[in-house]
């Protein structure tokens, strides 16, 4: 059975766009005037994609990403015509998986959400039943859930993905290009933030939980997991 992607977007002609190039694809797509139908749907019937514009009649793209992500995991898409700093950290920092600005190339969209989706695929074949253990963090890849101390950390798929590679490969700094492409997909070619940006929101809910685990930057070329000194 193919994909099920939801589309909220109050532009017809780009909700028809996206949706005629997705179903070329073969996915499965339901399309909505506005983020409040998309929610309704999704909570009846959970998709495997969402793409969200940010400004539309109703709620925003902003606050439906926020009342997802309170029920679910799924990977999400922010579309949006405004392209600053506030806004791309504002629909990170919510859960949203990649940001993307109009106007924009369906090519590429439909490149992004490929990666997407057969990196929640790929992630869920390496499922085990063992945990992973670094400094106070504990990760159960079966459940998805992570834990610092016993308190249980609110990751996104994306986090949980970023945190396991960076903990499974904790003897070296990783590379921007290296994170992009093992975690989202992506090849060197496609432009976007989301590693910085996630790595900065999963840095700050380790922080936030005290944990003895730290995410260090390493100038020049990327990161890399430490302990942090009591």
């Amino acid at each position: 059975m193919s994909q099920l992607i939801y589309i909220a977007e109050d532009e017809r002609n780009i909700r028809h766009l996206v949706r005629s190039y997705l179903e070329k694809e073969g996915y499965q797509v339901k399309a909505f005037e506005n983020g409040d139908l998309l929610y309704e749907a999704f909570t009846q019937a959970p998709c495997d994609l969402v793409v969200l514009d940010v400004m539309m009649p109703g709620s925003s793209g902003f606050i439906i990403c926020t009342k997802l992500r309170a029920i679910s995991k799924v990977p999400i898409i922010i579309l949006t015509a405004r392209d600053t700093d506030e806004d791309y950290i504002s629909g990170i920092s919510l859960g949203s998986d990649d940001y993307f600005t109009k106007p924009f190339s369906p090519v590429k969209l439909i490149m992004r959400v490929k990666a997407m989706l057969r990196r929640v695929a790929m992630d869920t074949e390496e499922k085990t039943d063992a945990s992973v253990h670094f400094a106070d963090i504990v990760l159960y890849p079966e459940k998805y859930t992570a834990y610092c101390a016993d308190t249980q950390l609110p990751l996104t798929n994306t986090e949980f993905s970023l945190l396991t590679y960076l903990l499974a490969n904790q003897d070296r700094a990783i590379s921007r290009e290296e994170l992009l492409n093992k975690i989202w997909g992506y090849g060197n070619a496609v432009e976007t933030r989301a590693t910085d940006a996630t790595v900065k929101r999963l840095r700050k809910k380790l922080t936030d939980a005290n944990s003895t685990a730290s995410i260090e930057t390493i100038w020049g070329h990327g990161f890399r997991l430490r302990r942090v000194k009591t």
